[in-house]
């Protein structure tokens, strides 16, 4: 019986022993960060209150003339626009809000008397009821 257990033993070391190496397989996850632009920005806030007699239709085109604008002010670092979400009912009827970020202050200087910024407030100013303007430099301190 021991002969034939060293025998067993025997064949399965040699299959072993015959075998390929196995490979240590590794897994690398690389983790990408985003990096932010950390120079500060001078971030324009532009808040409508539209005319009650103004149509859905009438602010659309309000609010596709103003995202135009950044393909026609190279000046224009970004822009994004939203409509007031919030609960607290603090809004006083101002409904849109439009966020221009600008690199200088020079920069928004040449957008408020540009000719498309001006025909922009061409198509605005028919529904326009109310607006507020807020600028600041963006910190992260």
């Amino acid at each position: 019986m021991k002969k034939m257990m060293f025998a067993t033993f025997l064949v399965i070391f040699a299959a072993l022993a015959c075998q390929s190496p196995q490979k240590e397989v590794v897994i690398e996850k690389t983790v990408e960060k985003k990096i932010s632009n950390m120079d500060p920005l001078l971030r324009h806030v532009v808040l409508f209150k539209f005319k009650d007699e103004s149509s859905e239709e009438d602010v659309e085109k309000v609010k596709d003339a103003f995202m135009a604008l950044k393909s026609k002010i190279s000046e224009i670092e970004d822009v994004e626009w939203g409509t007031n979400n919030s609960p607290e009912g603090l809004d006083q009827g101002f409904t849109h809000c439009f966020f221009v970020s600008f690199k200088s202050e020079e920069d928004r200087d040449i957008y408020l008397p540009h000719p498309e910024h001006k025909a922009f407030v061409e198509v605005l100013g028919p529904h326009l009821d109310k607006v507020l303007v807020v600028d600041y430099w963006a910190k992260k301190d």
